[in-house]
């Protein structure tokens, strides 16, 4: 995925001379090609984070549209007030573009894990947020960034991800992407869980559960007539993300339900652990710790869907 972000922001700097890359002292030959094509829009901050989300902030309100990029807990916890008070205060056009979301970095320790992004971020005013599933939907999120007129945060995953779809989707602020029909179960993806989410789905076919899979890339705002759609269709709903369950994906989708006031289907919310986890492990081994393995998610949702059958 942060190749495709290199070419996606590469291409749109050739296009658009307003287009400005912050760097956190991460990603320097990556972005070998957007320097050879705009060498004077680059910009490595080094490690000054929050200095780099002011710069950027600046550069915005100067007319300029500025993309700062680096791995996620440095992007976001690390320079929060500057996102807060210097990009969305003052409502500035910067898109925030944080590397190996979740658990991306999971064998560098708790301080590359980040898992409490989403909720920083979709609680600020002004904010959207977006959370890509592969390489083709970051180009989508590229796109989608340079035509909104405000703060824009996208976590992306590592690299190695799966291709899920076959060209680069139409995607806007309020959207989602059903990605398998279903009329049992709706599983609402969000970001890099999705491939987990489709084998899920699989497996569970095999027990007569069909299972329908919406990548909810649009985290804020909410694609609320999706969900109000899916809440009225399916009797189960369960939501997949690499993010703590306090705050997160979920927790916007509870919020939304309850302000509703009713619906046909139960919701069923998947997400990382309250808790730090002290031992090294990868990815896939940090996901088991979790319980948001793909074992997991077959297991929650076949229980889930059984005991709603059972009535």
């Amino acid at each position: 995925m942060r190749d495709a972000f290199a070419a996606a922001i590469t291409a749109l700097a050739a296009e658009d001379e307003r287009v400005v890359l912050l760097s956190g002292d991460i990603g320097n030959r990556m972005f070998d090609r957007f320097k050879e094509t705009a060498p004077e829009r680059f910009i490595n901050c080094g490690v000054a984070e929050a200095n780099m989300m002011g710069l950027a902030a600046g550069l915005a309100l100067d007319g300029m549209r500025p993309f700062v990029y680096t791995i996620t807990p440095f992007v976001t916890t690390r320079c929060l007030e500057q996102i807060r008070v210097d990009v969305a205060y003052n409502d500035a056009p910067v898109a925030i573009v944080g590397v190996g979301s979740g658990l991306g970095y999971a064998s560098l320790g708790a301080t590359h894990h980040s898992c409490e992004d989403l909720a920083f971020l979709r609680a600020i005013p002004n904010m959207t947020v977006f959370a890509p599933a592969d390489a083709l939907e970051v180009r989508g999120g590229v796109d989608a960034a340079i035509r909104l007129d405000g703060p824009f945060y996208m976590r992306i995953g590592k690299k190695g991800e799966p291709v899920v779809h076959e060209q680069v989707p139409s995607m806007q602020p309020g959207g989602s992407l059903l990605v398998r029909p279903g009329r049992d179960v709706c599983i609402l993806s969000v970001g890099v869980m999705l491939p987990s989410a489709l084998a899920a789905a699989e497996r569970l076919a095999a027990d007569g559960i069909d299972c329908a899979v919406v990548s909810m890339y649009s985290v804020k705002p909410l694609d609320t007539a999706m969900l109000a759609r899916v809440f009225d269709e399916v009797p189960l709903v369960v939501t997949l993300e690499e993010h703590s369950l306090a705050g997160g994906a979920g927790s916007a989708v509870a919020e939304w339900l309850v302000d509703r006031g009713d619906a046909r289907a139960r919701l069923v919310r998947l997400g990382t652990r309250d808790a730090f986890m002290h031992e090294a492990g990868g990815t896939a081994h940090a996901r088991v710790w979790h319980g948001i393995g793909e074992d997991d998610v077959v297991l929650t949702v076949r229980a889930a869907a059984e005991r709603i059958a059972a009535g």
